[in-house]
């Protein structure tokens, strides 16, 4: 593969690496003989592609809440709809947990292959250092706008707002993010904070729990539990449930409570510690689909009709978010089993007599290319993509064309715009690739990625 298979992949989040049903889980780095290296089996291409997908959906979603009725954005619309929310709401219950769930695959797979100390360090080099140069350099930019579009004349220049930006206060009730300002926000970087958060608490767990024999004697009757018993896979919903109904839920992190996307997290680390629990959730995908979209229906009239259905504790209110939570453990699991299953059938028609070409290897160059691009492109493009979201609707909601007219410009500039920044100002240099989260370039590491993707 060209320059897109060399970029490594970016930090958000890591899909862990992909073992045929089977295969013994927690291999070390030599075979039963400690004679010959295991080799490190390829990554799953579906997950890559989901992260993409949710990425790049961000745009969609972002430049759609400037014209939804019942959403605080930094610049809205003078004409707006209801609409918007009532449509969105199917990503919102499935898309940002899902790639807390894959994160935690890849924490998994990676703590393994790197050990502690190097995890936490390439944690803290491809999270940190881009989650305090995007707050710095490209937070204070929507924050600025929404005071100029709330307020016509509003005259302060981005300069002197910039201090007011930087003016914290340090707030321990509300860890992870204990910086808290008046005009001060990390924005989308919430995401970012709370995998980094996750990441570094996952290590002592990792070194210090996970290894004794009776944990691991539980997890091993949890997994036999769930091959043999349908539906188990679908039990921590009521946990999901529990939590969206007693916690209530935050508007800031795309509708979930902070903490409930620690236990997407946490599931998808231990999902990635046994093979069993992959065959559970291949199984009972198509159920899980099914429970998910219907459990998501039932919720929608009680947010349609209670007046504050994240945070008000009247029954109604209980019950909607009790539902949406369950649903979005349900999808969750839906999503990569659905995913897996299609996997599966292309690699046993690959088997079939006759058939001497992988599956996978039967894309065209031009989009193995492309794939790989965007692969390696997910984290730049996360970081970018709120603050040209914003700026390009700043511009945008001022022309005197119907709503349809104006979003489909304003996601077309902000995507180009979006793509254009990342390859023009991120990928070319080692210091930008560092700030952005990339790895340096690597001929080696890029033929590797691009035979794994190919894969």
């Amino acid at each position: 593969m060209s320059d897109a298979g060399q970029q490594g992949q970016a930090a958000l989040p890591e899909p862990g690496p992909e073992r045929e049903p089977g295969r013994e889980p927690e291999r070390g780095p030599a075979d039963k003989q400690g004679t010959r290296p295991a080799q490190e089996p390829g990554r799953r291409a579906e997950l890559d592609a989901v992260r993409m997908l949710v990425v790049i959906g961000l745009v969609f979603f972002h430049s759609a809440l400037v014209y939804a009725t019942d959403d605080d954005f930094y610049v809205k619309n003078d004409e707006t709809t209801g609409a918007i929310l009532i449509v969105a709401g199917f990503g919102v219950v499935w898309a940002m947990p899902l790639l807390f769930l894959i994160s935690g695959l890849g924490a998994r797979h990676s703590l393994r292959r790197r050990g502690a100390r190097r995890f936490t360090t390439e944690r803290l080099l491809r999270l940190g250092v881009p989650l305090i140069f995007v707050t710095l350099a490209l937070n204070p930019l929507p924050q600025w706008l929404r005071l100029r579009s709330a307020d016509a004349d509003h005259r302060e220049s981005y300069l002197a707002f910039l201090p007011r930006f930087y003016d914290v206060r340090l707030e321990m009730a509300e860890f992870p993010f204990l910086l808290q300002g008046e005009h001060f926000e990390t924005g989308h970087l919430w995401f970012v904070v709370l995998l980094l958060t996750f990441s570094l608490l996952l290590v002592p767990l990792h070194l210090w729990l996970l290894p004794r024999e009776p944990v691991r004697r539980i997890g091993d009757r949890v997994a036999e539990a769930a091959v043999r018993r349908r539906g188990l896979v679908l039990l921590p919903a009521v946990a999901f449930a529990a939590i969206c109904a007693g916690a209530r839920m935050e508007e800031d992190f795309a509708g979930w409570h902070r903490w409930s996307y620690l236990l997407f997290f946490l599931a998808g680390f231990a999902l990635a510690a046994d093979d069993r629990f992959r065959t559970a959730t291949r199984r009972d995908a198509g159920v899980a689909a099914w429970i998910g979209v219907v459990l998501f229906a039932a919720a929608g009239p009680g947010f349609a009709l209670a007046d504050e259905p994240f945070t008000e504790m009247t029954a109604l209110a209980i019950a909607s978010r009790a539902l949406f939570g369950a649903a979005g453990w349900c999808l969750v699991v839906a999503i990569p089993g659905l995913l897996d299953r299609r996997r599966l059938r292309r690699l046993r028609r690959w088997e079939e007599p006759g058939r001497p070409e992988r599956p996978g290897r039967s894309r065209g160059p031009a989009i193995e290319r492309g794939y790989g691009y965007l692969a390696a492109a997910v984290l730049p493009l996360y970081l970018l993509h709120q603050p040209i979201v914003v700026g390009v609707a700043y511009l945008v909601t001022g022309w005197s064309a119907p709503i349809p007219v104006e979003y489909a410009a304003l996601v077309a500039i902000a995507l180009a715009l979006t793509l254009a920044a990342y390859e023009l100002l991120v990928r070319r240099t080692r210091v930008t690739r560092l700030l952005f989260g990339m790895r340096s370039r690597s001929p080696r590491r890029g033929a590797n990625e691009a035979r794994s993707i190919a894969s």
